[in-house]
């Protein structure tokens, strides 16, 4: 049997568990188990083998490491999990017995990424059930949380329901109770898994956080009821609060259907970025791109909604400001110590490691001050000495929470800062360019409206975005002078390839290639 899991996850105690019920059944019984600190932050296999004791006595030769293709159960703590046992070739479908909780730890590649990173779900869940003699899988890590302890509590009612191993249910139960630890959250978790496990879901829904915007075709779940959804797109207002009410009225007026969820969202992320100005000035730059797409669209404006959706999420850039804000929220901290486990008895302190550069100090200051600053190699230098090292800030220390909390209050001086008069700038351009593109190629226009998506994050993850985008739309201006009909899905292809890697080098050599 070979249990995969990460840190914390209690891989060890199951291990524990399975070691202790193996022997009382007068089973010789081996475990050993191969951390891997640099892989998903400590992704660690358990291997275990039992043997039946027979009448000579002899001790068997038990294996240290699983054998691709004579692993007999394999429990994952997480879909990923599953799926790299699969690809390492340790469940077959003539001999394994798969358990994974269908839940998604999201690996760095995934979160790193400069578009949409994630492997799907779905095919993952396929080839667990395609390679696997019997599959079983469900959120088995919401049952642990719902039952106050971890997953291992989970997966070991499940394993107990599989009937893979030769021993009855309450066998299982006498080993965790005999661990005589956490016993009755865990036999809480074991009793529901042990359930679940008897008709096993073999899909799941990924809860997906509300994305502003995504094209008809391509939109994914708002996070909404489709009763809510219908109440939203018909009463805006329904949506927000007293202050964006007579925005939420003239999205009802003036804007059609199938974009006022994604509008809504629009004004409440400007509005708390900024104020309720900064949310009028949104729908404002919005308007005239309506007018142009009721003209030139299908119906279905999806000018209208790429456009709003990157102009929502431009408007809203990350600076300092914004860092500083998010950090210092209090669910933050109440996230942080969720995922701590930590009980109310006991401290949670948080430390945070920054590494800003000159042009993310010098964005924050009032624009004559800043370009100052960054003309000045004196003051550079100075700046570059005290923050080449990185600073570390204990945000849960009074001090450390005070500096980041006075930064974040700084939003009302962000109007007059270096950062705000050249990304106000930017938009705008890049809004000319899709309104007069639309014109002559609507889906160019479209295009155009979606290359904002390599623009991102902030310090050198914008720097290097920045530079692709500008890098593509200097390839858009010759294409429009061409009037390359194959424009649209060029400028797809160059988009695509920016997104692949941060560095913009798959980007330069398809640019190269089509020079």
């Amino acid at each position: 049997m070979a249990i995969v899991a990460m840190g914390g996850e209690g891989g060890g105690v199951l291990a524990d568990w399975a070691v202790d019920l193996a022997e009382k059944r007068g089973y010789w019984a081996q475990a050993t188990s191969v951390p891997g600190v640099a892989q998903r932050t400590g992704s660690t296999i358990y291997y275990l083998e039992f043997m039946e004791n027979d009448v000579s006595g002899r001790e068997p030769i038990l294996s240290t490491m699983p054998t691709p293709g004579e692993v007999d159960i394999v429990l994952a703590s997480e879909l990923m999990e599953a799926g790299r046992a699969v690809f390492r070739g340790l469940v077959t479908p003539d001999v394994t017995t798969l358990i994974t909780s269908t839940n998604r730890m999201y690996s760095m590649q995934e979160k790193t990424a400069m578009g949409d990173g994630r492997i799907s779900s779905e095919e993952i869940l396929e080839s667990c059930e395609a390679a696997s003699k019997r599959f079983i899988g469900d959120d088995f890590a919401k049952v642990a949380e719902e039952s106050g302890t971890v997953i291992s509590a989970s997966l070991f009612g499940a394993l107990a329901s599989s009937q893979a191993l030769p021993w009855s249910k309450e066998d299982f139960i006498a080993a965790v109770e005999r661990s005589g630890v956490g016993v009755a959250n865990s036999l809480k978790a074991f009793e529901r898994s042990f359930e679940m496990a008897k008709a096993p879901k073999k899909t799941k829904s990924t809860p997906v956080a509300i994305e502003i915007g995504k094209r008809p075709e391509e939109s994914k779940p708002t996070g909404l009821s489709p009763q809510e959804e219908l109440a939203l797109i018909s009463n805006p207002a329904s949506g927000v609060g007293p202050a964006l009410r007579e925005l939420a009225e003239r999205i009802k007026s003036e804007f059609p259907e199938p974009v006022r969820i994604m509008l809504v969202h629009g004004i409440k992320r400007c509005a708390e970025y900024q104020d309720v100005k900064y949310a009028s000035q949104y729908l404002d730059r919005l308007a005239r791109i309506k007018d142009r797409d009721e003209k030139l669209g299908d119906g279905r404006y999806q000018l209208l909604t790429e456009v709003a959706r990157y102009t929502a999420l431009w408007m809203t850039y990350e600076d300092t400001i914004r860092v500083a804000d998010l950090k210092a929220r209090r669910r933050r901290f109440d996230r942080v110590r969720k995922e701590a486990r930590a009980n109310d008895n006991q401290i949670t302190q948080v430390r945070e490691f920054f590494h800003p550069g000159v042009e993310e100090i010098t964005d924050t200051l009032p624009g004559p001050i800043g370009r100052a600053i960054l003309k000045s190699n004196y003051a550079t230098r100075i700046i570059e000495r005290v923050t080449r090292d990185g600073l570390r800030l204990h945000t849960t220390s009074l001090h450390g929470y005070l500096l980041l909390y006075t930064l974040s209050r700084l939003r009302p001086l962000r109007r007059r800062s270096l950062r705000f008069s050249l990304e106000q700038n930017r938009i705008d351009t890049w809004l000319d360019q899709v309104f007069d593109t639309a014109n002559e190629d609507y889906n160019l226009a479209v295009e155009i409206a979606e290359t904002a998506n390599v623009i991102k994050g902030y310090g050198d993850t914008h720097k290097n975005g920045l530079n692709n985008f500008n890098s593509i739309m200097r390839e858009v201006n010759q294409l429009r002078a061409k009037k390359d009909s194959g424009a649209a899905l060029h400028i797809a292809s160059l988009r695509q390839a920016a997104l692949a890697d941060e560095s913009g080098a798959k980007l330069r050599a398809l640019l190269s290639t089509s020079a």
